[in-house]
Protein backbone atom coordinates (compact mmCIF):
# COMPACT_ATOMS: atom_id res chain seq x y z
CA UNK A 1 0.00 0.00 0.00
CA UNK A 2 1.17 3.48 -0.30
CA UNK A 3 0.56 6.36 1.56
CA UNK A 4 0.76 10.09 0.50
CA UNK A 5 -0.05 13.83 0.70
CA UNK A 6 -2.86 15.31 -1.44
CA UNK A 7 -3.21 18.51 -1.54
CA UNK A 8 -6.95 20.43 -1.13
CA UNK A 9 -5.69 24.04 -1.45
CA UNK A 10 -3.82 26.15 -2.78
CA UNK A 11 -0.62 27.22 -1.11
CA UNK A 12 -1.26 29.56 1.60
CA UNK A 13 0.26 32.95 2.19
CA UNK A 14 -0.29 34.85 5.37
CA UNK A 15 0.71 38.34 5.76
CA UNK A 16 3.24 37.92 8.67
CA UNK A 17 5.46 35.82 5.81
CA UNK A 18 4.16 32.58 6.53
CA UNK A 19 2.99 29.67 4.50
CA UNK A 20 0.46 26.89 5.09
CA UNK A 21 -1.22 23.97 2.85
CA UNK A 22 -3.95 21.21 3.74
CA UNK A 23 -3.74 17.97 2.19
CA UNK A 24 -5.25 14.78 2.49
CA UNK A 25 -3.60 11.56 3.98
CA UNK A 26 -4.24 8.86 1.07
CA UNK A 27 -3.95 5.30 0.77
CA UNK A 28 -4.15 3.53 -2.78
CA UNK A 29 -5.65 7.42 -3.33
CA UNK A 30 -8.52 6.21 -0.75
CA UNK A 31 -8.76 8.93 1.92
CA UNK A 32 -7.94 8.30 5.56
CA UNK A 33 -7.09 11.30 7.29
CA UNK A 34 -5.33 15.17 7.18
CA UNK A 35 -2.57 17.12 7.65
CA UNK A 36 -1.90 20.91 7.78
CA UNK A 37 1.29 22.07 7.14
CA UNK A 38 3.01 25.56 7.84
CA UNK A 39 5.84 27.49 8.72
CA UNK A 40 7.26 29.93 11.09
CA UNK A 41 6.35 33.66 10.96
CA UNK A 42 9.51 35.05 12.50
CA UNK A 43 12.15 36.95 10.77
CA UNK A 44 14.66 34.15 8.32
CA UNK A 45 12.83 31.49 10.26
CA UNK A 46 13.40 27.95 8.05
CA UNK A 47 11.11 26.07 10.73
CA UNK A 48 8.29 24.07 9.27
CA UNK A 49 5.29 23.20 11.58
CA UNK A 50 3.21 20.77 11.47
CA UNK A 51 -0.56 21.90 12.71
CA UNK A 52 -2.64 19.61 12.63
CA UNK A 53 -2.44 15.75 11.47
CA UNK A 54 -5.54 13.42 12.07
CA UNK A 55 -6.09 10.01 10.90
CA UNK A 56 -9.59 8.79 10.47
CA UNK A 57 -10.47 6.03 13.57
CA UNK A 58 -11.08 2.40 10.72
CA UNK A 59 -7.42 3.48 9.79
CA UNK A 60 -5.24 4.33 12.63
CA UNK A 61 -2.99 1.91 14.73
CA UNK A 62 -1.48 1.28 11.51
CA UNK A 63 1.02 3.50 10.62
CA UNK A 64 -0.72 5.94 8.66
CA UNK A 65 0.17 8.69 10.54
CA UNK A 66 3.92 7.90 10.71
CA UNK A 67 4.40 8.03 6.76
CA UNK A 68 2.08 11.07 6.97
CA UNK A 69 4.21 12.62 9.19
CA UNK A 70 7.59 11.60 7.34
CA UNK A 71 5.62 12.53 4.00
CA UNK A 72 5.61 15.93 5.48
CA UNK A 73 9.27 16.14 6.50
CA UNK A 74 9.47 15.77 2.74
CA UNK A 75 7.21 18.53 1.48
CA UNK A 76 9.32 21.05 4.23
CA UNK A 77 12.63 20.05 2.48
CA UNK A 78 11.12 21.11 -0.49
CA UNK A 79 10.06 24.40 0.90
CA UNK A 80 13.52 25.12 2.25
CA UNK A 81 13.12 24.14 5.96
CA UNK A 82 15.70 22.81 8.01
CA UNK A 83 13.88 21.62 10.93
CA UNK A 84 10.41 21.31 11.56
CA UNK A 85 8.23 21.40 14.66
CA UNK A 86 5.12 20.52 16.29
CA UNK A 87 2.71 20.50 19.62
CA UNK A 88 1.27 17.84 21.58
CA UNK A 89 -1.57 18.22 23.77
CA UNK A 90 -1.00 16.44 27.19
CA UNK A 91 -2.66 13.32 27.77
CA UNK A 92 -2.52 12.86 23.85
CA UNK A 93 0.00 9.83 25.07
CA UNK A 94 0.20 7.95 21.37
CA UNK A 95 0.62 11.16 19.47
CA UNK A 96 3.99 11.91 21.96
CA UNK A 97 4.64 8.68 21.29
CA UNK A 98 4.47 8.67 17.98
CA UNK A 99 6.60 12.49 17.58
CA UNK A 100 9.53 11.08 19.84
CA UNK A 101 9.90 7.58 17.86
CA UNK A 102 9.91 9.76 14.90
CA UNK A 103 12.98 11.64 16.16
CA UNK A 104 11.40 14.54 17.76
CA UNK A 105 13.43 16.05 20.61
CA UNK A 106 11.25 18.14 23.68
CA UNK A 107 12.05 21.33 23.47
CA UNK A 108 9.73 23.25 26.11
CA UNK A 109 6.53 22.75 28.15
CA UNK A 110 3.29 24.78 28.57
CA UNK A 111 2.09 24.58 31.85
CA UNK A 112 -0.97 26.35 33.91
CA UNK A 113 -2.71 26.71 37.12
CA UNK A 114 -6.22 27.55 38.14
CA UNK A 115 -6.32 30.24 40.80
CA UNK A 116 -9.01 30.47 43.43
CA UNK A 117 -9.39 34.23 43.58
CA UNK A 118 -7.36 34.04 46.67
CA UNK A 119 -3.76 36.35 46.67
CA UNK A 120 -1.01 34.14 48.28
CA UNK A 121 0.81 36.50 51.04
CA UNK A 122 4.28 36.79 50.58
CA UNK A 123 6.99 36.01 52.78
CA UNK A 124 7.70 38.00 55.64
CA UNK A 125 10.30 40.68 54.59
CA UNK A 126 9.43 40.48 50.92
CA UNK A 127 7.48 42.91 48.45
CA UNK A 128 7.15 43.55 45.40
CA UNK A 129 7.23 46.45 43.17
CA UNK A 130 7.13 47.96 39.75
CA UNK A 131 10.24 47.85 37.48
CA UNK A 132 12.38 51.68 36.91
CA UNK A 133 13.11 52.94 33.74
CA UNK A 134 16.46 52.83 34.72
CA UNK A 135 16.22 49.25 35.66
CA UNK A 136 14.24 48.27 32.49
CA UNK A 137 17.33 48.77 29.58
CA UNK A 138 19.97 46.24 31.38
CA UNK A 139 16.65 43.86 32.53
CA UNK A 140 15.64 43.77 28.67
CA UNK A 141 19.01 43.43 27.38
CA UNK A 142 20.06 40.46 29.82
CA UNK A 143 16.56 38.83 28.77
CA UNK A 144 16.89 38.92 25.16
CA UNK A 145 20.04 37.00 25.60
CA UNK A 146 19.40 34.92 27.87
CA UNK A 147 16.00 33.86 25.32
CA UNK A 148 18.15 33.95 22.24
CA UNK A 149 20.92 31.46 23.90
CA UNK A 150 17.61 29.39 25.32
CA UNK A 151 16.53 29.01 21.23
CA UNK A 152 19.90 28.01 20.37
CA UNK A 153 20.59 25.38 22.74
CA UNK A 154 17.53 23.61 21.21
CA UNK A 155 18.15 23.60 17.41
CA UNK A 156 17.25 27.30 16.56
CA UNK A 157 20.22 28.63 13.82
CA UNK A 158 21.40 31.89 15.61
CA UNK A 159 20.55 34.99 13.11
CA UNK A 160 16.97 32.96 13.88
CA UNK A 161 17.10 32.80 17.38
CA UNK A 162 18.59 36.84 17.86
CA UNK A 163 15.86 37.42 15.25
CA UNK A 164 12.99 35.67 17.22
CA UNK A 165 13.77 37.42 20.71
CA UNK A 166 14.36 40.82 19.51
CA UNK A 167 10.21 40.08 17.21
CA UNK A 168 9.23 38.75 20.38
CA UNK A 169 10.33 41.61 22.99
CA UNK A 170 9.07 44.60 20.33
CA UNK A 171 5.74 42.87 19.66
CA UNK A 172 4.62 42.29 23.42
CA UNK A 173 6.69 45.27 24.64
CA UNK A 174 6.15 48.54 22.24
CA UNK A 175 6.50 51.38 24.91
CA UNK A 176 8.87 49.44 27.34
CA UNK A 177 8.00 49.11 30.64
CA UNK A 178 5.06 51.29 30.22
CA UNK A 179 3.60 48.72 27.80
CA UNK A 180 -0.38 47.52 28.09
CA UNK A 181 -0.89 44.63 29.04
CA UNK A 182 2.25 43.58 31.17
CA UNK A 183 3.59 44.04 34.34
CA UNK A 184 7.50 43.89 35.41
CA UNK A 185 8.04 43.81 38.58
CA UNK A 186 10.96 43.92 41.38
CA UNK A 187 10.67 41.98 43.80
CA UNK A 188 12.79 42.78 46.81
CA UNK A 189 13.39 41.18 50.37
CA UNK A 190 14.15 42.82 53.49
CA UNK A 191 14.88 45.56 51.16
CA UNK A 192 17.27 44.54 49.01
CA UNK A 193 16.70 43.37 45.28
CA UNK A 194 16.80 39.76 44.84
CA UNK A 195 14.91 38.86 40.95
CA UNK A 196 12.61 39.93 38.55
CA UNK A 197 9.09 39.06 37.40
CA UNK A 198 7.60 40.05 33.67
CA UNK A 199 3.23 39.26 33.31
CA UNK A 200 2.06 39.71 30.71
CA UNK A 201 -2.13 39.91 30.95
CA UNK A 202 -4.37 38.66 28.59
CA UNK A 203 -8.11 38.59 28.52
CA UNK A 204 -8.76 35.34 29.90
CA UNK A 205 -5.46 34.88 31.77
CA UNK A 206 -2.15 35.82 32.84
CA UNK A 207 1.25 34.54 31.29
CA UNK A 208 4.09 34.37 32.79
CA UNK A 209 7.31 36.00 30.26
CA UNK A 210 9.95 35.79 32.44
CA UNK A 211 10.37 34.81 36.09
CA UNK A 212 14.27 34.83 37.45
CA UNK A 213 16.11 35.28 40.93
CA UNK A 214 19.52 36.94 40.52
CA UNK A 215 22.17 35.26 40.57
CA UNK A 216 23.58 36.46 44.01
CA UNK A 217 19.92 35.47 45.77
CA UNK A 218 19.69 32.26 44.17
CA UNK A 219 18.78 28.59 46.50
CA UNK A 220 16.51 30.96 48.70
CA UNK A 221 13.62 30.72 48.05
CA UNK A 222 13.39 33.41 46.17
CA UNK A 223 12.23 31.99 42.75
CA UNK A 224 9.20 30.68 44.60
CA UNK A 225 8.24 33.75 45.88
CA UNK A 226 8.47 34.93 42.81
CA UNK A 227 5.95 32.95 41.75
CA UNK A 228 3.40 33.73 44.43
CA UNK A 229 3.90 37.14 43.39
CA UNK A 230 2.93 36.21 40.00
CA UNK A 231 -0.32 35.18 41.10
CA UNK A 232 -1.00 37.82 43.61
CA UNK A 233 -0.83 40.46 40.57
CA UNK A 234 -3.32 37.29 38.48
CA UNK A 235 -5.82 37.30 41.11
CA UNK A 236 -5.83 41.51 41.74
CA UNK A 237 -6.10 41.53 37.77
CA UNK A 238 -9.08 39.41 38.11
CA UNK A 239 -7.72 36.78 35.51
CA UNK A 240 -8.60 32.89 36.68
CA UNK A 241 -5.72 31.05 35.47
CA UNK A 242 -1.98 31.63 35.28
CA UNK A 243 0.32 30.03 32.72
CA UNK A 244 4.14 29.68 31.86
CA UNK A 245 6.48 27.97 29.55
CA UNK A 246 9.36 26.13 30.85
CA UNK A 247 12.37 24.80 28.37
CA UNK A 248 13.23 21.05 28.87
CA UNK A 249 15.84 20.39 31.01
CA UNK A 250 15.43 22.79 33.29
CA UNK A 251 15.27 20.26 36.07
CA UNK A 252 15.18 23.53 39.33
CA UNK A 253 12.03 25.42 37.66
CA UNK A 254 10.03 22.21 36.67
CA UNK A 255 9.94 20.90 40.09
CA UNK A 256 9.13 24.33 41.52
CA UNK A 257 6.03 24.31 39.14
CA UNK A 258 5.16 21.28 40.11
CA UNK A 259 5.29 22.16 43.36
CA UNK A 260 3.09 24.94 43.12
CA UNK A 261 0.37 23.10 41.43
CA UNK A 262 0.91 23.99 37.85
CA UNK A 263 0.13 21.26 35.27
CA UNK A 264 1.46 20.56 31.88
CA UNK A 265 -1.13 21.57 29.05
CA UNK A 266 1.27 21.35 25.49
CA UNK A 267 4.76 19.80 24.57
CA UNK A 268 6.15 21.15 22.19
CA UNK A 269 9.24 19.34 20.07
CA UNK A 270 11.31 19.91 17.30
CA UNK A 271 13.58 17.82 15.02
CA UNK A 272 16.34 18.92 12.94
CA UNK A 273 15.54 18.16 8.82
CA UNK A 274 18.75 16.41 7.47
Amino acid sequence: MTTTLRPIEPLQHAADGSRSRRYQVCVNSRPVGRIHLGTRPDPGSTAARILDLRIDEPDRRRGRATVAALAAEEVARGWGCRRIETSVPAGAEPALRLTQALGYVLRNRSMSKALDGRPPELPDGSRGRPMTEAEYGPWKEAGLEGYAQDLLTRGVPEAEAYGRAAEDYLRCMPQGVASTGNLVSVLEHEGTRVGTLWLWLTDDRAFVYDVEADAAHRGRGHGRTLMLLAEAQTVAAGKPALGLNVFAGNVRAECLYESLGYETTTHHLYKPLL
